[in-house]
């Protein structure tokens, strides 16, 4: 083979070399059992990086435990949480920070298992290169397209694969062809990512610290010396910090004010460089100015450069805070319309309409994943079409944000084409992802300001408008409640609307069923129609089952958490079914209805409503006047 498998030095392999030997992340990573543990821990070992002790506590742990006579178990050197030396695997990601004299080194050692692959990704994302394990034995895994696939998205620009347990094959260069085949096809879709290839022997040292003459056919380094000189500006892409043409930015992180005279922004440089008077623009407002200081570890400085951490001070006082960017000469754009590709890490699918907290360089925004584009296999790299998305599938979504955030596509700004999705309701982690590009469409919507307003509407009217959000299990009394309520309220002249869940899927939601996906939808559209009434000066009650909480924050964000009021109708589903005339509750206990909230699917209790009534223990009359006085207390403390 007449490339970096059988090279002499100075040939592929050698052309990473760099006079520039700075500090290497990097990350392994592999299927279960592939040994990357057992060939980080060899490393340290013969590179002689271990201190005495653990070296004795490694040669007694080795003799208690599963290694063979005489011979070190050098995983256990990584492997440190109690779980991990019984089961034998990696399950928490563990970094270590050693140094050779030629550089210094992270290593984040990352889990196979797949249970544990949002654990890898994390690992994977601060990573320049990335070791990733094949066993010799069994080839290619679905661990390992999938972890392949993870660090070419999490913006990891070089691999090296280490086909390991050479010596269980006898060191054959056949078996090594082999393999080799089958990871040139994988990386042909990859063709932004730098390869090499290394056949080692983990547990016998072979291409690990120092060559082998075991496989005298495998003329290249060994994978120690490969790090070694391996240029890591190469390995994040040919990416050479500092350069201008890169552009500068700075996420703004905290916005300092020691005394009324000093205001700075602070911030770590994400790309470019940036000198003291230099012209800069703001976004997403776009307001520009001038540099005025730089401050720079407490001193001050003239110029600054990536990856600093900076206070940077403007020439004018301008409306900055974190999650804006200060920009010089980037491609930096704002947008509310993005399309992503996500590795969703959550236990619970991933549906459209759902919404979550989107984290982008320094910004928070809320917003809703409205279309998912497709999946992509793990194992051939198709795209499928998806409705839904399970733990550790890779997919290609489209999202709308609350409002616009500034961005960069992921492949000119890791910093700012990066984000994370949280889950609004247990503050969980649900995916990591990557900006591709915005959706043209943000632009050509502008909200248009009337000159007829809210405000005049509801002057006109005499009214206060609100939106009175009533939810509860099918059968609790939501209806009669809010009806009830609107008699009182029509009564006293006030001008309302109702709408009802029934009344509203027989029109504007006909085209909606039941599914997770739809009840998402059902609320968002809801939400977004009480809006409008609000916006005509109109008081509405909504009475929807509504069962999920985070589409009920949706709803309040969507009308305004100071017109939005949330009612908890609690009566108990023993009642309820008791009350069922339509036998809704019977024909779902039979599996004739699927997706019924209260027996195959969920109803998350509000936590914090505005009220609770209980149609049980509360007469109908006196929950309205509860009701009406909470309308009043809201209103007088505006």
């Amino acid at each position: 083979m007449d490339d970096v498998r059988n090279a002499e030095p100075g040939a592929k392999a050698d052309s990473a070399i760099s006079c520039d030997k700075g500090l290497l992340r990097f990350v392994t990573c592999g299927s279960v059992d592939d040994g990357k543990s057992t060939l980080i821990g060899h490393m340290l070992y013969d590179a002689k990086l271990v201190f005495a002790d653990q070296v004795q506590a490694l040669e007694l742990d080795s003799a208690a435990g599963s290694a063979g006579e005489g011979e070190l178990d050098y995983s256990l050197l990584l492997d440190g949480l109690a779980a991990e030396r019984e089961q034998g695997i990696t399950i928490d990601v563990a970094y270590r920070y050693f140094a050779t004299r030629e550089r210094s080194f992270i290593v984040a050692d990352c889990p196979g298992h797949e249970e544990y692959t949002r654990n890898m990704a994390v690992g994977a994302s601060t990573s320049d290169l990335a070791v990733i394990l094949v066993d010799a034995t069994k080839g290619l895994l679905p661990q390992t397209y999938r972890h392949a696939r993870i660090c070419a998205l999490m913006g990891v620009k070089r691999f090296v694969f280490a086909v390991n347990k050479m010596d269980l094959v006898e060191y054959a260069q056949e078996r090594f062809n082999q393999i080799v085949a089958g990871i040139d096809e994988l990386m042909c879709e990859h063709s932004h990512v730098g390869y090499d290839l290394i056949p080692v022997s983990a547990r016998k040292g072979d291409n690990v610290a120092a060559p082998s003459a075991k496989m005298a056919w495998y003329r290249g380094p060994a994978l120690l010396a490969f790090l070694e000189s391996v240029d890591a500006s190469d390995a994040r892409g040919g990416q050479e910090p500092c350069k201008a043409e890169c552009g500068f930015t700075l996420p703004v992180q905290r916005v300092c004010r020691p005394d009324d005279t000093f205001r700075g922004y602070e911030g770590t440089v994400a790309s470019g460089s940036i000198a003291v008077g230099d012209a800069v623009r703001v976004l997403p407002s776009g307001t520009t100015s001038r540099v005025g200081s730089i401050l720079a570890a407490g001193q001050n400085a003239q110029v600054a450069r990536e990856g600093q951490a900076v206070t940077v001070s403007l020439g004018d006082e301008l409306d900055v805070s974190r999650g804006c960017v200060i920009e010089h000469g980037s491609s930096v754009d704002v947008s509310s319309l993005l399309a992503v590709k996500l590795l969703w890490m959550d236990d619970t699918d991933l549906v459209e309409g759902k919404g979550f907290l989107f984290r982008i360089g320094t910004a928070e925004v809320p917003g809703t994943v409205y279309e998912i584009s497709h999946k992509v296999d793990v194992t051939t790299g198709d795209f499928l079409p998806a409705r839904r998305i399970a733990k550790n599938e890779i997919c290609a979504c489209k999202i709308s944000l609350g409002h616009k955030v500034p961005y960069q596509v992921f492949a000119e700004n890791r910093s700012l084409g990066s984000m994370v999705l949280v889950d609004r309701v247990t503050n969980a982690t649900a995916a990591a992802g990557v900006i591709e590009h915005k959706l043209n469409r943000s632009d050509n919507l502008t909200y248009h300001q009337m000159d007829v307003t809210r405000e005049l509407r509801e002057h006109q009217m005499g009214q206060r408008a609100c939106t009175l959000w009533f939810t509860g299990l099918s059968g609790s009394g939501k209806s009669t409640l809010a009806n009830a309520l609107e008699k009182r309220l029509h009564a006293l002249g006030r001008h309302t609307m109702l709408l009802d869940g029934d009344n509203v899927r027989l029109g504007l939601n006909r085209n909606l069923g039941f599914t997770e996906a739809d009840r998402i939808e059902n609320i968002r559209r809801i939400a977004e129609v009480a809006k409008l009434m609000n916006d005509a000066g109109l008081i509405v009650l909504t009475s929807f089952i509504s069962p999920f909480a985070s589409d009920r924050r949706n709803a309040a964000e969507i009308i305004g958490a100071d017109s939005f009021f949330e009612i908890y109708v609690s009566t108990s589903m023993e009642e309820c079914e008791r009350r069922d005339v339509k036998g809704l509750y019977a024909k779902a206990r039979r599996g004739e209805l699927a997706n019924f909230t209260g027996i195959s699917s969920p109803y998350e209790a509000p936590e914090n409503p505005d009220a609770v009534v209980d149609t049980c223990d509360e007469p109908i009359d006196d929950a309205v006047e509860r009701i009406m006085q909470l309308i009043a207390d809201r209103w007088s403390e505006q």
